[in-house]
């Protein structure tokens, strides 16, 4: 059975799903209400949530299940791979993934993407260097490439 858990975040609140000792979701809401479901492992999530936006944490070491289709599994795996600090374009990613044709199907795959931040797909880029699509919404990818120094003014 999938719990949840809600902390504050500088975009509304940050909602931790997740079943047994794993997370299977993070992502943003303006919701408040799920707060009953804390534990030490939504703790740790959130504590290291907070050191990346203090500029303390460059990788996640908390324990998560992707789930999706084996295409998405493989696109968000792929995305695990970007640096921190780098970005990609959807183009890379389908070709990374030995699938050179499929960048729209990248980007339905990023937005389905049920771990954000963590699940690096805030540094997936358009082919022209644009910001494109982010569930987060722009401002977010935008605050969130800036956190990261890979963009000067956007």
């Amino acid at each position: 059975m999938v719990e949840y858990a809600v902390y504050p975040f500088p975009w509304g609140f940050l909602e931790i799903g997740y079943e047994g000792n794993a997370v299977i979701s993070l992502k943003r809401t303006d919701e408040s209400e799920k707060k009953q479901g804390r534990t030490a492992l939504t703790d740790l999530v959130y504590r290291q949530i907070t050191e990346y936006f203090q500029g303390r944490r460059k990788a996640f070491t908390f324990p998560c299940e992707l789930r999706g289709t084996e295409f998405q599994k493989r696109v968000w795996q792929e995305l695990c791979k970007i640096p921190y600090g780098e970005t990609r374009t959807y183009g890379d990613i389908a070709a990374a993934i030995g699938n050179p044709r499929a960048a729209r199907a990248v980007g339905m795959a990023n937005h389905k993407n049920p771990i954000i931040i963590a699940v690096p797909c805030h540094r997936v880029i358009g082919a022209n260097g644009k910001l494109v699509g982010y569930a987060g919404g722009l401002e977010m990818k935008r605050e969130l490439l800036k956190l990261e120094k890979m963009i000067e003014q956007l």
